[in-house]
């Protein structure tokens, strides 16, 4: 990001007893724009879109509980019902006022639920990659065993040690890893913010470790298309040609949204917003009607 350009204000709020950080762009009187990033992410992810919009918005960017400059959750209480919750408490805390939502990926499906809940308090909603697994990848098990192995599997979490980076390159170097697209300077941006410094001098990520733990409950399809079938303003989905996501028409999850429409951005993949971020202002502007 260029030095020269002012950057967003830290603000904090609070849900079940968490201190959670948001950063504020300012321009408090224009229309609210809420920016939702994904699992082990952070606000400032959204920095290059912020920037494009932030002429026509007012724009908040949280980081979700046991990520970024946020409080984590002891106890590893990560579930979708939590972060709904956390988004409830934000929007309480910063307007009375129906706003329009983005979400990426976890922020997504946040998003998603968010505007299915309270469908009077979204004028419009953009979910990026945010319904969750595809059809094809949940496969059924027995409750007993979904719970042995997330007992099993927070008891390694417990065990297992932050990851610490020798320098910033070198931490760098992984965020490349995890997104071949990303160019040299969004990783770096991404880095930068993406991680604190330790007392040693390494480097390791924001995020809690037990935010990789997957809920013992499988993805319930029947509970989500309900919520999504509430969404009373224009949705858009969009996702990346070359991710895992799947086709949400052809698998059928999109027929659960009243008034939505979608788009598939090509040479994109997860995380369309920084793999394609022209095309991805396009048509988010024109889902706006900027």
């Amino acid at each position: 990001m260029a030095d020269s350009i002012i950057g967003p204000t830290s603000h904090y709020f609070y849900s079940q007893r968490l201190k959670l950080h948001y950063v504020d762009w300012g321009n408090l009187r224009k229309p609210l724009l809420v920016l939702v990033h994904g699992g082990r992410d952070h606000s400032r992810n959204w920095d290059w879109t912020a920037l494009a919009l932030r002429e026509y918005f007012h724009i908040v960017a949280p980081d979700l509980r046991g990520h970024g400059d946020s409080d984590w959750a002891i106890g590893g209480s990560y579930s979708m019902i939590d972060y709904v919750l956390d988004l409830t408490q934000l929007m309480s805390a910063i307007t009375n006022e129906p706003a329009t939502l983005i979400g990426h990926s976890l922020g997504g499906s946040i998003v998603l639920q968010y505007s299915g809940t309270f469908p009077d308090m979204v004028k419009r909603v953009v979910s990026i990659e945010g319904l969750g697994p595809p059809p094809g990848m949940i496969h059924e098990t027995p409750a007993y065993e979904r719970m042995s192995n997330w007992i099993a599997q927070m008891q390694t979490l417990a065990r297992r040690k932050v990851r610490e980076y020798m320098s910033i390159d070198e931490a760098l170097a992984r965020m490349r890893e995890a997104n071949p697209h990303l160019s040299e300077d969004q990783a770096r941006h991404l880095t930068i913010w993406g991680v604190r410094r330790n007392e040693n001098g390494t480097y390791s990520w924001k995020f809690d470790n037990y935010v990789h733990a997957t809920s013992p409950y499988m993805f319930n399809s029947k509970d989500a298309r309900e919520i999504w079938g509430r969404i009373k303003s224009p949705t858009f989905l969009i996702r990346g040609a070359e991710s895992w996501a799947g086709d949400w028409v052809k698998d059928g999850r999109f027929s659960a949204f009243k008034n939505a429409r979608t788009t598939t951005v090509e040479k994109a993949g997860h995380w369309v917003h920084h793999d394609q971020l022209a095309e991805f202002l396009t048509v988010v502007s024109r889902f706006l009607e900027l």
